[in-house]
C-alpha cells in the first residue's frame, strides 16, 4: 500500500543516542559482535534469537530475581512454549526496588478533579504496601489466592494491588461505574478472598456513592471472607452490620511492619483481566507474574523510552488493561500520574495543566480523547508549557491520519507520537513506537520486539502491503496462561484455531512500505456488502471530519440475500440529519474511500453505545439490528444507548 515518504516526526541525533533502546543496540552489539544500526536490523536479530533477546532484557533491565540457567523450553511452539521455567521473582518486588535509593522521591502523584494534589513517596508507598500486604496475610490469603479491586484509579488501588502481588497472590479489578451484575458476573468466577471497594467515586462535578453496590457484590460472592473499605468521598452508608472492615485502621494496625516478597515461579498467575462481554460471558484471562513484568519493561524503555525519573500518565480506570500497564512503570523507576475523574471537567485543558503542573513526560490516552480534542478545538500548545513531553501514546482504537496532523499542530511538534495495539489478551502490545525511527502519518511506527507478527489472508498465506488479519506467529513470555475455569477448550478457540500454530488478534490490519502498521478495525466486525471485505476504521475516519457528527457506529446489516451498510450518528446539540448532510457524509466516503464504502442508510441516534474503556460496540449493535440477544449489558458505559437501535422503521425500508 502506498503511503507518503515524507515523516511527521523525525528524532534528533542527540535524542537516538540518549534513548534507552539505543543503549540496549550498543550493549547487545558489544557482546555479541552484532552490527545492529536501527530499529529493523534489531527487530530482526529479536527474532532469530528470540531467547538470547528475553534474556537479554532480563538483565539488561535488571530484573530482580533468579533468571535460571534455560530460558525456554518448547521454543518453536507459539502455543506451548514455556519461557524461564527456572526462574523465580516477586512482580511487587521488581516495582518497589528503586525506593530503596529514592525514599523522599515522588512515586505517585495523585489528582482528582476539583481537589488538591496528593503524593506518596516511594518510602511512604513501601511503608503502605507492607501495612497492608501484612492485614491480607493475616486474613489468611496466601499465593495463588485471588484478591479484587472495586475501585477507582487511586493511590490506595495502587498499594493494594501491590500488596496483594507482594505476597503472590493474584490481582483482579473492575472501576466502580461497572453495574453490580457486570461486577458478580466476573469476580463471581474468580471467586476472590477479599474485596477492596471504595465509598464512591467522583466523575463529570457529581459524587457517585458505591458502598450499596459493593454490599450486593459481596452477599452476591460467597467466597469474599473480608471486605475492605476506602474512604474517598466521604459518604457514610454503610453499618456495623455490614462487616466491614476500615482501609485507615489497616494502616494503622499493621504500621511499621517491614515488606517482604514471596518469590513466585516466572509463570505464576499475577492479574486476571477481563474480556469486555459485551458479546457472551466475559473472559477471565490469566496473565503471569514474570512475562507482564519482562513485556512491560521492554514496552516501557525500549518503545516508550521511560527513564528514571520520569513521569508517566495514562488516562485509564482499573477497569482497562492500562491501568495494570502504568503500574508497571515502577519498575523503569518512573513516577506514576493518576488522574481520576472526567478529562473534560471543568474544561478540557484540565489533562493538559496536569501535564504542565507535573512536568509529564509520557502523556497516554485514547484515539477517541484526541478525536474530541480537535472536535472542540482544545489546543495545549496555546495554553501550556510542554517542555518536558517527550512522547504522546493513543490506543483503544485507530488512530486516524488527521489525528497525527492535530497532534503535531496542535500539541507539540517534537513529540514521538505512539499509536500502540495490543490489548486485554496479551496484557501489552503487537504493534507500538520507538524513540529512533520515524513517524509517519496514520501509521503505527512498527512491529513489536521479539514479536514474528505478519498478515496473513482467510487461507493462512503472508500478504505484503494489503488488508489482512494481524497474527503472530512465534511464542513470547506474556502470552497468557490460558483462561480461568477453561480447561484449554475456550482458550484455543480464541486464538489458536483460526490459524494453527499461530496467534490470531482479530485486527484487520496491513504492513507499509516503512514497515508500519495500519488497522482498519476488527475484523470479527469487517463489512461484507457484495463479497468486498470493509473495515469499519475507514468508515469512521471520513465521518469523524464532520462537526455535526459527535459520535458514530457503523454496522452490516443481512439484507435480500447480501449485506448493507448502516451508518448510524450521534449529531451535535442543534444539528439535524436532513438531505444535504446525508449527501455530504456519502460524497466524502465515495470519493476517499470507495463506493462500496456508501452506507445504504444513515441513521440518526441519540447515543451510541460504548465500552466503559471507550470502544464502539459494533457487534452489539448489529445483534440488536437483527434481533437478536446481546448478553452483559452491564459491561457498557451507556447500555441504555443500546434500545435506541430496536424497532427503527428505517431498517425495514
Amino acid at each position: 500500500m502506498s503511503r507518503q515518504q515524507s515523516p511527521l516526526w523525525r528524532p534528533s541525533p542527540a535524542r537516538i543516542k540518549k534513548s534507552r533502546l539505543y543503549e540496549f543496540m550498543q550493549q547487545l552489539n558489544r557482546r555479541y559482535q552484532l552490527e545492529l544500526t536501527d530499529y529493523q536490523s534489531l527487530h530482526a536479530w529479536s527474532l532469530q534469537d528470540s531467547a538470547a533477546f528475553w534474556s537479554q532484557m532480563w538483565d539488561f533491565t535488571g530484573v530482580k530475581g533468579e533468571k535460571g540457567e534455560q530460558w525456554v523450553l518448547n521454543a518453536a511452539s507459539a502455543r506451548h512454549a514455556v519461557w524461564f521455567p527456572e526462574a523465580r521473582l516477586n512482580f511487587a518486588e521488581n516495582l518497589l526496588h528503586h525506593g530503596t535509593t529514592r525514599e523522599d522521591q515522588d512515586a505517585l502523584l495523585f489528582q482528582v478533579e476539583g481537589q488538591n494534589p496528593r503524593r506518596l513517596s516511594w518510602a511512604e508507598l513501601t511503608e503502605q504496601v507492607a501495612a497492608i500486604r501484612t492485614g491480607l496475610e493475616q486474613c489468611g490469603v496466601r499465593p495463588g489466592d485471588v484478591v479484587a479491586g472495586y475501585l477507582p484509579n487511586l493511590p490506595e488501588t495502587m498499594v493494594a494491588m501491590l500488596a496483594t502481588a507482594a505476597l503472590g497472590a493474584i490481582w483482579t479489578s473492575t472501576s466502580p461505574d461497572f453495574g453490580t451484575d457486570s461486577v458478580i458476573e466476573r469476580f463471581g468466577q474468580t471467586r476472590p478472598r477479599v474485596l477492596f471497594s471504595a465509598d464512591g467515586y467522583r466523575y463529570n462535578g457529581k459524587l457517585h456513592d458505591s458502598s450499596d453496590k459493593a454490599r450486593t457484590i459481596v452477599a452476591a460472592i460467597d467466597s469474599i471472607e473480608h471486605w475492605v473499605q476506602i474512604p474517598y468521598v466521604g459518604s457514610h452508608r454503610l453499618t456495623p452490620e455490614d462487616q466491614v472492615q476500615h482501609w485507615p485502621q489497616w494502616l494503622a494496625r499493621y504500621a511499621g511492619q517491614p515488606l517482604c516478597f514471596t518469590p513466585m515461579p516466572f509463570n505464576a498467575p499475577l492479574y486476571v483481566l477481563y474480556s469486555s462481554g459485551t458479546t457472551g460471558q466475559p473472559k477471565c484471562i490469566i496473565h503471569s507474574a514474570g512475562g507482564t513484568l519482562l513485556n512491560h519493561l521492554k514496552e516501557h524503555q525500549l518503545h516508550c523510552d521511560i527513564h528514571p525519573g520520569d513521569r508517566v500518565f495514562y488516562f485509564t480506570t482499573c477497569g482497562w488493561m492500562m491501568w495494570n500497564w502504568l503500574a508497571s512503570a515502577l519498575a523503569s523507576g518512573a513516577t506514576l500520574l493518576l488522574y481520576e475523574g472526567s478529562p473534560f471537567y471543568p474544561d478540557g485543558k484540565v489533562l493538559w495543566q496536569w501535564a504542565e503542573t507535573t512536568s509529564m513526560t509520557l502523556f497516554g490516552t485514547s484515539a477517541k480523547y484526541l478525536e474530541t480534542m480537535e472536535k472542540r478545538q482544545i489546543h495545549p500548545r496555546d495554553h501550556h508549557y510542554l517542555g518536558s513531553l517527550r512522547t504522546l501514546c493513543s490506543t483503544g482504537s485507530a488512530l486516524a491520519p488527521e489525528l497525527f496532523d492535530f497532534v503535531y499542530r496542535r500539541i507539540k511538534s517534537n513529540l514521538q507520537l505512539a499509536s500502540i495495539a495490543g490489548g486485554t489478551d496479551i496484557c501489552g502490545c503487537f504493534v507500538l513506537g520507538n524513540p529512533i525511527s520515524p513517524v509517519y502519518r496514520g501509521e503505527c511506527q512498527g512491529i513489536g520486539l521479539g514479536l514474528d507478527v505478519r498478515v496473513f489472508d482467510e487461507q493462512g498465506q503472508p500478504l505484503i502491503e494489503q488488508q489482512g488479519e494481524l497474527v503472530c506467529c512465534n511464542s513470547f513470555p506474556n502470552r497468557p496462561l490460558g483462561f480461568w475455569g477453561d480447561d484449554g477448550h475456550r482458550y484455543d478457540a480464541a486464538y489458536w484455531q483460526t490459524y494453527p500454530g499461530c496467534w490470531h488478534h482479530g485486527d484487520l490490519v496491513a504492513r507499509t512500505t516503512h514497515g508500519g502498521m495500519v488497522f482498519y478495525g476488527r475484523s470479527d466486525t469487517v463489512l461484507n456488502p457484495g463479497g468486498v471485505r470493509i473495515g469499519t476504521a475507514e468508515i469512521y475516519r471520513q465521518v469523524s471530519r464532520f462537526e455535526q457528527v459527535v459520535d458514530a457506529v457503523v454496522v452490516g446489516q443481512h439484507w435480500r440475500n447480501d449485506e448493507r451498510v448502516l451508518l448510524f450518528v450521534k449529531l451535535a446539540e442543534g444539528e439535524e440529519l436532513d438531505g444535504a448532510l446525508q449527501a455530504a457524509i456519502c460524497r466524502r466516503i465515495r470519493s476517499q474511500c470507495s463506493p462500496r464504502h456508501v452506507p445504504a442508510k444513515i441513521i440518526a441516534v441519540a447515543d451510541i453505545p460504548r465500552t466503559k474503556s471507550g470502544k464502539t460496540v459494533e457487534l452489539a449493535v448489529r445483534n440488536v439490528v437483527e434481533g437478536k440477544p446481546v448478553k452483559n449489558i452491564g459491561a457498557l458505559a451507556n447500555p441504555e444507548a443500546l434500545a435506541l437501535f430496536r424497532n427503527l422503521p428505517e431498517l425495514d425500508e
